[in-house]
């Protein structure tokens, strides 16, 4: 996603670009992830969308709810919700004009004189980076698929600028810091979807345009509403999305069960969408009937493509490289933790502040205090929040707070005086 918010960004502003994506198909499969859109996405948008369409749902209430399913805390608080398919395509449009259902109500972008050139290479695997002085040269294989064979061709091209959104696995980062790695914090977050009319009246009057917590011993459940199939903010076409944290601990016999997916494989950080074993998936259900409230069991009970993914941390130490021609921006600079809802925020906040850089709109140093700051403040956050919640076992007005604290808008934020320190050497 990061990689799209700078080609949207830089082709509007004028810059010519090529975005490398390693997935070998054109066009990614929904992901069948709910995004909480927040300020700096939906500034994004604002400022680059030229389809017209809605990016999200609005959610206008936060409910806590006990084990038993009742609502034990609410509050008005409007949040916007969207998803990682509506993002993608809305993106995919405004870049390289890509049509798709997706589109419905709003349109195809036009191409204006002033957008910068671009080309979208898929199947394109990073294999290094070298300083050529006035420009770095990236080394790439792009792979070929057809119905008999699969082959890789070795190629190379030169950029003034190489942008690092790969992501918190990032390629780039473990070229510039190979001492830098992703380091598992002890749970998993299980996530999938719901289409609405599937829910019940119990499940819909608590999830339906509502952000919905739950917290109990080593566990954490937000469910809310997000767009449905191709885009849709249509009431009653839409999905309810739920994000489940469970503590699975490192080397547990239950850790290997829910990270070995369908085929045998064991995976390290992801099980995606329809790889999930039948026998790790009941497992799962067997302990959302046990643990969380009956409507958030229902979710699981209900969802038809779940998927895993392992909790991590990884920051690195500077986003600047090789005399400034490369930048790490979103979560290959730092992977937060899902409980700072801020991870797409963070890419298209980058992005946004890039931008101002290289059109001269702020100085170096202004850029880098500005998403460094927010990178180390909103990391640690993550760390701290997300381990009290899984390890500590605190009264719910405490699990509120930080929720509440989490929600703070990035532009309201004081940062302790640690995220500045040694900003003035990178």
């Amino acid at each position: 996603m990061g990689g799209l918010f700078a080609g949207v960004a830089l082709k509007t502003h004028g810059y010519n670009t090529t975005i490398l994506e390693r997935t070998p198909e054109n066009l990614l499969h929904n992901q069948g992830a709910g995004i909480v859109a927040g300020g700096d996405t939906l500034e994004f948008f604002k400022r680059y969308d030229r389809t017209g369409k809605p990016v999200a749902v609005p959610s206008f209430k936060r409910l806590y709810l006990n084990r038993k399913g009742d609502v034990i805390h609410e509050e008005i608080n409007r949040q916007n919700m969207t998803s990682w398919d509506l993002c993608y395509y809305l993106l995919r449009a405004n870049y390289d004009q890509i049509d798709s259902p997706y589109l419905e109500g709003g349109k195809l972008p036009e191409i204006r004189p002033t957008d910068g050139q671009i080309k979208y290479i898929y199947g394109a695997t990073v294999t290094g980076i070298e300083d050529k002085d006035s420009h770095v040269l990236v080394s790439y294989t792009r792979n070929h698929h057809d119905d008999n064979n699969a082959t890789e061709e070795p190629s190379t091209i030169q950029a003034d600028i190489l942008i690092a959104a790969d992501g918190p696995s990032s390629t780039i980062r473990a070229i510039l810091e190979p001492q830098v790695q992703r380091t598992y914090a002890g749970y998993c977050v299980i996530r999938g979807t719901v289409p609405e009319p599937e829910g019940s009246p119990a499940a819909l009057a608590v999830f339906r345009e509502r952000f919905c917590f739950f917290h109990g011993p080593q566990m954490q459940n937000l469910t809310y509403t997000i767009a449905g199939e191709h885009g849709t903010t249509e009431p009653g076409k839409r999905l309810l999305n739920f994000v489940w944290y469970a503590n699975f601990p490192e080397g547990s016999l239950e850790l290997e069960k829910l990270m070995t997916d369908k085929e045998g494989r064991r995976r390290r950080i992801t099980i995606p969408p329809g790889m999930i074993a039948p026998g790790p998936w009941e497992m799962v259900k067997e302990m959302g009937q046990q643990r969380l409230p009956p409507q958030m069991a229902e979710m699981a009970e209900k969802t038809r493509s779940p998927f895993v993914q392992c909790i991590t941390d990884v920051i690195a130490p500077k986003n600047l490289y090789m005399g400034d021609k490369v930048v790490l921006i979103g979560d290959s600079l730092a992977g937060f933790r899902p409980h700072t809802v801020a991870s797409t925020s963070q890419a298209a906040f980058d992005v946004m502040c890039l931008v101002e850089w290289l059109d001269g709109k702020v100085e170096r140093r202004e850029f880098v205090r500005r998403t460094m700051q927010f990178a180390r403040a909103m990391q640690d956050m993550g760390v701290r929040i997300g381990n009290r919640s899984q390890f500590e076992e605190l009264d719910v007005g405490e699990y509120i707070e930080d929720r509440n604290f989490a929600s703070i808008k990035r532009e309201e934020r004081v940062y302790p005086a640690w995220t500045a320190e040694g900003l003035d050497e990178i």
